[in-house]
């Protein structure tokens, strides 16, 4: 008898044991399968963007022109990009396009944002809007730069049969970036309005009714309610704008080419310029690499003080 009730037990005890086996067999097919299907991402992840990314720190401590060997020279390369002038100003233009340009758009997508949730309720209206960021930069920028031509665009046209001055968009110093700015805008801030509309999805209707219930008027709903909860949205779109603005090159490359006298010269442009204008590798790869680390800090303090990770939902 006592044989008996003690095999039970046993057998009760091993049933377990090969049941989380067999459940761990399953989790090691399940990793292997999800292994095989991100396998082609990681490769082009690995070859196009790790592998770059690391040789180009690693020529940045060079002097190299494709037609030698990598020289090391160290820090000289960095050394030399704090008393460059041309490296200043760039920034500087940078800087410039990035508040105009982040600014107009954030705005503006926003208020296309608010009137697609609580107006446009069609869906060929929320799609028409996304429609410029479907046409590649390039287009966009010949088809703004011949619309606002100083002699034959339509926009100075118009200027002029209106009885005012004609306007150098691309060929005036004071016109420029933000000529370049109003283009990238109209053609990202459908993309942006969509993010931030996402974003106005997900906050609950009952927290609208208990405010309205309370007397809320739209102006105080929308600083008390919308705002607040609509923070972490607004710092991802804020981090991927601002990112994307300090990477600005199409645009500058086939309306200005940096002039009038590198009044629209932005980083990328003399990045550009100095690896295939100059041939000097080292020296762009160093300008890359002080790119990437403001860009870093950049996202990092976006983050923090906007702090894009917590939710009022919570």
């Amino acid at each position: 008898m006592t044989t008996l009730t003690k095999n039970p037990p046993a057998a009760a005890h091993k049933a377990p044991q090969r049941s989380n086996r067999g459940r761990g067999m399953a989790k090691l097919g399940d990793l292997r399968i999800a292994l095989l299907f991100i396998l082609p991402a990681m490769i082009g992840f690995v070859a196009f963007f790790l592998v770059p990314t690391i040789r180009g720190i690693y020529l940045s401590f060079t002097e190299y022109s494709v037609l030698g060997e990598p020289e090391w020279i160290g820090l000289k390369n960095y050394t030399s990009i704090f008393a460059d002038e041309l490296f200043w100003n760039a920034m500087a233009v940078t800087v410039q396009y990035v508040a105009i340009n982040i600014g107009l758009q954030t705005v503006i997508a926003l208020g296309l944002a608010l009137l697609m949730h609580r107006v446009a309720k069609s869906t060929f209206v929320r799609g028409a809007l996304l429609l410029p960021f479907l046409v590649a930069n390039v287009i966009v920028a010949l088809l703004w730069f011949w619309m606002l031509d100083y002699q034959l665009g339509i926009v100075n046209e118009i200027i002029n049969w209106m009885g005012l001055p004609r306007i150098a968009f691309f060929g005036s110093e004071q016109w420029a970036i933000p000529t370049i700015a109003f283009v990238n805008v109209w053609r990202h801030m459908g993309y942006t309005a969509l993010l931030i509309f996402a974003g106005l999805q997900s906050i609950p209707n009952h927290v609208y009714e208990v405010a309205s219930l309370d007397g809320a008027s739209p102006t105080r709903t929308f600083w008390s309610i919308t705002m607040p909860l609509l923070r972490p949205v607004l710092a991802l779109v804020l981090v991927v704008t601002v990112i994307g603005s300090f990477q600005v090159f199409d645009t500058v490359a086939v309306t200005t080419g940096g002039g009038p006298v590198n009044a629209s010269r932005v980083i990328q442009m003399y990045i550009y310029q100095k690896a295939f204008g100059e041939s000097d590798f080292g020296y762009a790869s160093a300008l890359s690499v002080i790119l990437f680390v403001i860009l870093a800090l950049v996202a990092f303090i976006q983050m923090k003080f906007l702090k894009g990770n917590e939710s009022d939902l919570d």
